[in-house]
């Protein structure tokens, strides 16, 4: 090899240790063989060799190159291989990598310690940390770049933990640390002579991730005073999510403006940042334009649109992007599923949740414990609570997340005494209940009448967990104590409520009043209500019922009139039903299905078989001053019967029937419901406003208490 190919290669290799050339592994490999083919090869080159593969994170040729060398290695040989270990995650042999050039009494040199601060960090091992910087001070090395870098990094990631720490009781050394730490990561910082990019970022990104949002933006302005140094793309990156934590969608699109005038609009992270920041301050238009405008769409930029569209109640076009990621090829990651599983939920779109979690398993994400929390509550809410149950009792671990999906799930499907036991399960398992947990308890006991059990629950949250109960606690004692006909009590116990009871309160109660027919309470209740809430139309509608049901005809006539002048209508009964995949809509006594006439069809023959079993029709249901026969004309074309006949022409024997009805099931269509479940000999699931009612065999999972 000629001297000027054997000069070159070693410039290289040199320019490569000091980071101002870069080259690929074929490159790599090809630079080695001529090094070895150089005569005369020197030691120091080797260890330029072994810097190049650890550059390259090639882990398999460093090894086997350091351990070649005549021992003992030199401390650049030592901090390269340390290097590689600890990017590839294999702290502890960084650790003892460290510990054995220290025994063959090799002196560690200003390369090493950005590895091994690295390294602690990602162990969550603070007093090695501590004690590693303490060295870098003894040393004279911790105004060093490289190493002030890591050091403020590393306090940082410990004040992040230490705060997350905070909220599960766990960490504790470390959360009594937190002020030192945040103090710790400026006091690095100011020492530092010489300041990059990178020490700027590391000082905003470890504020604005712990909440320290003002002090994040202060270091942004003081970061662009300063001379030649200007925020990048990571800086933005790192404090829009501070605009979209505040809902300051002005200042985030002066964000925006300054990406766009400095050319870093088309990065995929500023874009994602964008993103989420619109669609965290509902400006979900914004957010599409910025998805759009990206030249390259990763799958961080998709997951953020997903995620965008879910947040802002576009369901629909949530899924809809997922479905275009899937076509482009980008792989989805776990947050993917994570974001797009609510969707499902919300849509109570069974059979494509069903598909999502087909694609989870293949995959490979289905022990990730969010995935499965989202699949536990998509479950729950789309109607089939043996699959929720069955995800959520094969995950290894839940969280506070799993947990209350499968109460609530267990509460809103008629399984209380489930729900109840579940709830003593999660605090045996020393999982602190939290607000929304208390929520889902007290809705089951509300659900099954568990009064005692209720009590017991809600005295709790604030004398053992320290949880002040809000408006929904309030409303699940008061909503239970009615539905128990405690009506009284249920009285005074909102009038002496903690919290200024609200107009949702006192309709709990209205509704009671209409179930117990307790006239005079209820008038006492509806004027508190309108109080509180003039425009409220349940209350008129609700109050107007309950006239109707006791033959006030006057009365009621009175109410509808005030809700004319006031401009208010009540809202129709409709029900959905999912047929292949395909929802169809039904209205009260619409006839505009294009299968009426076989729905009507089937529901005569369906009445005519419930009443040879037992049917009787409940007129009293129909609040009309109407005929008998108008009566049970209203009653056959509920929407929700109109719904269930659709779905039996319509599907194979023995095919479950969901239903969704956006206000409660009148009595009426309940006690027929359980008659044509048991005629046909299917399951029919109805979601009303209220809860699920799973109907099988001539009985219903509620109890007929809902």
């Amino acid at each position: 090899m000629s001297s000027c190919t054997q000069h070159m290669v070693i410039d290289i290799l040199r320019k490569n240790s000091n980071k101002t050339v870069s080259v690929s592994k074929r490159h790599a490999k090809q630079l080695h063989a001529h090094v070895v083919k150089i005569k005369g090869i020197s030691h120091e080159d080797n260890i330029l060799v072994l810097s190049l593969y650890s550059n390259l994170n090639l882990l398999h040729y460093s090894t086997n190159l350091f351990n070649s060398l005549p021992s003992p290695p030199p401390p650049l040989a030592w901090s390269s291989l340390i290097k590689c270990y600890t990017s590839h995650s294999l702290l502890h042999l960084s650790f003892s990598s460290f510990n054995s050039m220290r025994s063959l009494s090799v002196p560690p040199n200003r390369h090493v310690f950005p590895s091994l601060i690295k390294a602690s960090t990602l162990l969550k091992h603070a007093k090695l940390a501590y004690s590693l910087h303490a060295s870098t001070v003894r040393l004279g090395l911790d105004s060093d770049l490289y190493i002030a870098n890591a050091l403020i990094n590393m306090y940082a990631k410990f004040r992040s933990f230490s705060v997350n720490a905070n909220a599960g009781n766990v960490f504790d050394d470390l959360s009594l640390r937190g002020k030192s730490e945040i103090h710790s990561v400026r006091k690095v910082f100011d020492m530092m002579r010489v300041r990059d990019v990178v020490s700027w970022n590391t000082v905003i990104a470890g504020y604005a991730q712990n909440g320290m949002f003002f002090e994040s933006l202060d270091m942004v302005r003081e970061m662009g005073k300063n001379g030649n140094l200007k925020p990048d793309s990571f800086t933005l990156s790192s404090i829009l999510p501070i605009f979209a934590e505040h809902v300051d969608v002005c200042r985030g699109k002066e964000i925006h403006g300054y990406a766009v005038r400095n050319g870093f609009d088309g990065d995929v992270f500023i874009g994602s940042s964008l993103i989420d920041m619109y669609a965290k301050c509902n400006r979900l238009e914004n957010s599409l334009c910025a998805f759009y405008l990206l030249p390259r769409k990763d799958a961080i930029s998709w997951n953020s649109i997903i995620a965008g569209c879910v947040q802002n109640g576009e369901f629909d076009r949530g899924l809809g992007f997922f479905r275009r990621m899937l076509k482009e090829n980008v792989r989805p990651m776990p947050i993917s599923f994570s974001s797009v599983i609510p969707a499902c939920a919300h849509l109570t779109a069974l059979n494509l949740g069903k598909q999502l979690h087909g694609c989870i398993v293949r995959i490979g994400f289905d022990d990730n414990e969010f995935i499965a929390s989202s699949l536990v509550d998509m479950y729950a809410k789309c109607g089939n609570i043996k699959m929720a149950r069955s995800v959520f009792d094969r995950m290894e671990k839940r969280d506070m997340v799993a947990w209350t999906a499968i109460i609530m799930g267990c509460a809103m499907h008629g399984h209380a005494l489930d729900a109840v036991s579940l709830f003593e399960n999660m605090l045996e398992d020393g999982v602190r209940p939290c607000y929304v947990a208390f929520m889902a308890v007290l809705t089951a006991c509300s659900h099954a009448g568990l009064v005692d059990e209720s009590w017991r629950y809600f005295n709790s949250m604030e004398r053992d967990f320290g949880i002040v109960p809000g408006l929904e606690h309030y409303a699940a004692v008061a909503d239970l104590l009615g539905r128990a006909g405690r009506l009284e009590e249920a009285y005074d116990f909102i009038s002496n409520m903690g919290v200024q009871p609200t107009g949702s309160v006192w309709s709990t109660l209205l509704a009671a009043c209409r179930a117990h027919k307790n006239v005079e309470l209820a008038e006492k209740v509806v004027d508190r209500l309108l109080l509180i809430d003039p425009e409220n139309m349940g209350a008129y509608v609700l109050m107007s019922n309950i006239y109707s049901a006791s033959r006030r005809w006057k009365d009621a006539a009175r109410l509808r009139i005030q809700m004319r002048k006031k401009g208010l209508k009540k809202t129709p009964a409709c029900s959905w039903i999912e047929v292949g995949k395909e929802v169809h809509t039904f209205m009260a006594g619409d006839k505009s299905h294009p299968c009426y006439d076989k729905i009507n069809k089937a529901l005569i023959v369906l009445l005519e078989q419930m009443e040879k079993e037992g049917y009787v029709l409940d007129t009293n249901e129909v609040l009309h001053d109407v005929d008998e026969e108008h009566k049970r004309e209203l009653l056959h074309n509920h929407s929700e019967r109109l719904a269930i006949a659709f779905g039996i022409i319509s599907t194979t024997a023995g095919t479950t029937i969901r239903v969704i009805k956006n206000i409660r099931v009148c009595t009426d269509c309940h006690t027929a419901i359980k008659f044509i479940a048991k005629i046909v000999g299917r399951e029919i699931v109805v979601r009303d406003n209220s809860r699920f009612h799973h109907f099988k065999n001539g009985s219903c999972s509620c109890g007929d208490y809902w």
